[in-house]
């Protein structure tokens, strides 16, 4: 009996001890090191969806996009998608006179190879050299197989394409024009084209065709711009210098047969004083357009000396955006209120010394779909402003003014001002140090 009792306390002691030993060794640094750890899990690159590399790529910019084609054929086969090719940037700057990086003419002629019968959505920036503009030109031409929808021309600096050789690159053009059959939108401002152009492109793409930029192109007449009009019926926007507008133009922008006009952009523009002779459009002709397209943005940009200001709203014109970029009269501005009364948006950047009191009372009044006025080097007293604010009320949701406009009078000065239009606006508001237009 003892040895059997012995016995059993031995063993009770062995299994605490072994049980010590295990407790121990877990817990021993060296049990931690060779304890096996869960390995994370691999994803494999090379075999996801093409739809998911697609759809990584299209954040990508291209030059990193060609890069990561060469990771695999998977992905080089993903990088020659159609998809990735229906939208193209083409920028083309010299080094010599350039910071800006130009699209590598290998690749210009990889698109040009593979990816011309793709490529829908097109522009080309180019910088103030004419080799750039003459490079543009040359990949136009090259396009012979393409299916362009919207076409850019865009100048950077000062318009290069306007040194480029009026038939290269009318020449360029009109393969696209001939090409795309179903072009609808076209930004073309500051180059060469011509009437005959534009009669190519209204012959392939007038079912088509809504939108057209076409400002400061000196070689485009008034009856260049009426046959776009006369036969492109579906056109919404039009953008154009006001030598080509006329009482011709717009009714043929009336008729029953063309859809209704959502913006039309007018550049009012004299490079020299005195020596350009501004054409008045009739009433007559304004009450077709807002009788045809009723919420028609009729948008003008001027940028005149004070004296060639004679022949604009004399009578009511329905525009609803008006930016002066050099001074304006007050007299300009005093007919401004009479005869605008759609007016929605003015800037005036420069009017001189004479204050405009009584002239932004006036528009106050008489322009009530006013929601945003911009005023530069301009005067207008603290109590004459705070009462323009007033008539106006919370409807003005942009009022940028610039502090040295506003001349204290014996009714409020610069500490009291905004206070006074913050609570007529219902939201704070001060002087703008510097213009935000």
């Amino acid at each position: 009996m003892k040895r059997g009792r012995v016995t059993v306390t031995i063993d009770s002691q062995v299994v605490k001890s072994s049980q010590r030993m295990k407790k121990l060794k877990m817990e021993s640094p060296s049990s931690k090191m060779c304890k096996p750890q869960m390995q994370p899990c691999m994803l494999d690159w090379g075999n996801l969806p093409h739809h998911v590399v697609l759809h990584i790529f299209q954040y990508l910019r291209l030059v990193d996009r060609a890069r990561v084609s060469s990771v695999c054929r998977r992905w080089n086969e993903v990088f020659h998608i159609p998809e990735l090719w229906r939208k193209f940037e083409f920028e083309l700057n010299q080094p010599a006179t350039s910071y800006l990086k130009s699209t590598h003419p290998d690749l210009i002629q990889q698109i040009i190879k593979k990816h011309a019968d793709h490529l829908q959505y097109v522009s080309f920036k180019v910088d103030s050299c004419t080799e750039s503009a003459e490079a543009a030109c040359d990949i136009l031409s090259q396009l012979v197989n393409c299916s362009i929808k919207t076409l850019g021309l865009i100048s950077t600096a000062k318009p290069s394409f306007m040194n480029v050789s009026k038939s290269h690159f009318v020449a360029a053009l009109t393969v696209v024009f001939v090409n795309s059959k179903s072009l609808s939108s076209i930004k073309i401002d500051d180059t060469p084209v011509d009437d005959p152009s534009l009669k190519v492109l209204v012959a392939n793409n007038s079912d088509t065709l809504k939108l057209l930029k076409m400002s400061s192109c000196p070689h485009v007449s008034p009856a260049g711009i009426l046959c776009v009009a006369d036969q492109c019926h579906g056109l919404r926007e039009l953008a154009l210098n006001y030598h080509l507008l006329s009482d011709e133009l717009l009714l043929a922008l009336s008729t029953e047969k063309h859809v209704r006009l959502e913006h039309l952009r007018i550049d009012v523009v004299s490079e020299n004083p005195g020596q350009t002779q501004f054409h008045t459009i009739k009433k007559q002709s304004w009450d077709a357009v807002i009788k045809h397209s009723p919420k028609v943005n009729i948008v003008m940009y001027f940028f005149l000396y004070e004296e060639e200001f004679d022949a604009f709203f004399r009578e009511e014109t329905p525009v609803t955006h008006l930016y002066f970029g050099r001074a304006v009269s007050k007299a300009m501005l005093g007919r401004i209120g009479m005869n605008c009364p759609r007016l929605i948006e003015l800037v005036v950047c420069a009017n001189g010394l004479q204050p405009l009191d009584d002239e932004l009372i006036r528009i106050a009044d008489r322009c009530k779909n006013l929601t945003a006025i911009g005023l530069g080097e301009c005067e207008v007293s603290c109590s004459a402003f705070v009462e323009f604010v007033k008539m106006c009320g919370r409807r003005l949701t942009q009022l940028s003014i610039m502090e040295e406009v506003l001349i204290p009078d014996n009714k409020y000065n610069l500490e009291q001002i905004h206070y006074e239009v913050s609570k007529h606006l219902g939201r704070m508001w001060f002087p703008d140090m510097m213009p935000t237009w």
